[in-house]
Order: C-alpha cells, then sequence, then structure tokens
C-alpha cells in the first residue's frame, strides 16, 4: 500500500463484524444466509479498508464451496422467487383465541 492509500471505517463495520462472524459459522447455508453474503460481498467491494471483513467474505464463499457467479446467481433465484428482507414465516396462533377477559361474572 502506497503512502498516499487512506484507509476508511466503513460506518456498519461492527454490525457486518457480527454477521460475517456468524456466517463463518454456518456449515448449510439458508436463504437469508447466502443473501446476506452476497449483500455484504457487494457492499465491501472495492472499498479501502476494512480487509480483514473482505477476506472473510471470500473465506466464507470457500467453506460453503460457492464461487462469487455462483452466489449471485442462487441470490437471484431466491429474490427472484419472492424473497424480501425481513419477511419470515408466519407463525399460527396457539390455542382457540378465546378471550376470557370478555365474559362478564354472573
Amino acid at each position: 500500500m502506497a503512502e498516499t492509500d487512506v484507509l476508511q471505517a466503513h460506518p456498519l463495520y461492527a454490525t457486518d463484524r457480527d454477521l460475517v462472524d456468524r456466517l463463518l459459522a454456518v456449515t448449510v447455508p439458508t436463504d437469508q444466509d447466502l443473501v446476506d453474503l452476497a449483500r455484504l460481498a457487494m457492499r465491501y467491494e472495492g472499498f479501502p479498508g476494512a480487509h480483514d471483513l473482505q477476506t472473510d467474505l471470500v473465506k466464507t464463499l470457500r467453506l460453503w464451496g460457492l464461487e462469487r457467479a455462483q452466489l449471485h446467481g442462487r441470490t437471484r433465484a431466491i429474490w427472484a422467487a419472492g424473497h424480501r428482507p425481513g419477511a419470515q414465516a408466519q407463525q399460527e396462533p396457539v390455542g382457540s383465541g378465546f378471550d376470557t377477559a370478555d365474559q362478564g361474572t354472573s
């Protein structure tokens, strides 16, 4: 690196670091894991800093047995299938839904 090169701190580094650490521990990635990895890879591509994070993103790809083009192909299919961030399957409520608080006492 030349003296004129300035490393920048990314404002989302701390939260991204936690996410990358979690992704490194994943052995079988879910759709959300793939989307997160692709999103972070795009965010830090060419970023002049956070080299440790960039290295760990590449390491995660390697651990999952993927090339970057494969990751992007899979995530495009995930998005095309209707994936939306934060949209998780709604759980059915347990019980009958009968509210005894509305019942008057006799």
